[in-house]
């Protein structure tokens, strides 16, 4: 599977060594940046483009990866069309894509130790996506009010 990461300079220790390990796995990554380590980047650049490469390739996924991964977590969730989780736990790593549909996972680099973070991004990309009718519904909600900017109706 091909996989975009994006990261800032706290996670850019992180994403190389999980470019690795997805070549290790058999994944296709595409590094969107930063190439070179900059103590002072931002992460937005990075971050926006991995997370638009995932949505423009169907069938992929995405890593952000930056201190908290809060940051990350949400300009990734600011292009169209992704779902971004946060995973700081292996249930919200996996819940994330199983109950979700998450396509891109944020990762704090600061957070974890590397294992960890290892571990993390491989139960992300090896949980399917339940396709359970409770959560297609949701999914679907989001996508639209994303799409038209109408509030879903309570209840």
């Amino acid at each position: 599977m091909r996989v975009h990461l994006g990261s800032d300079h706290a996670g850019f220790d992180l994403k190389a060594r999980l470019v690795q390990r997805l070549i290790e796995l058999g994944h296709e990554p595409v590094d969107h940046g930063p190439e070179t380590f900059e103590p002072l980047d931002d992460y937005p650049p990075f971050v926006l483009r991995a997370a638009a490469a995932t949505v423009a390739d169907p069938g992929s996924l995405g890593i952000v990866i930056g201190g908290s991964g809060n940051g990350e977590a949400i300009a990734a969730n600011k292009v169209k069309g992704v779902r971004c989780a946060l995973a700081w736990s292996e249930q919200t790593a996996t819940l994330g894509r199983e109950h979700n549909d998450a396509n891109v996972v944020s990762v704090g680099a600061r957070m974890h130790d590397e294992v960890t973070a290892l571990r993390l991004v491989e139960l992300f990309l090896a949980t399917p996506f339940s396709g359970e009718a409770r959560h297609v519904r949701r999914i679907e909600m989001l996508a639209e009010y994303e799409h038209t900017g109408e509030l879903p109706p309570l209840g």
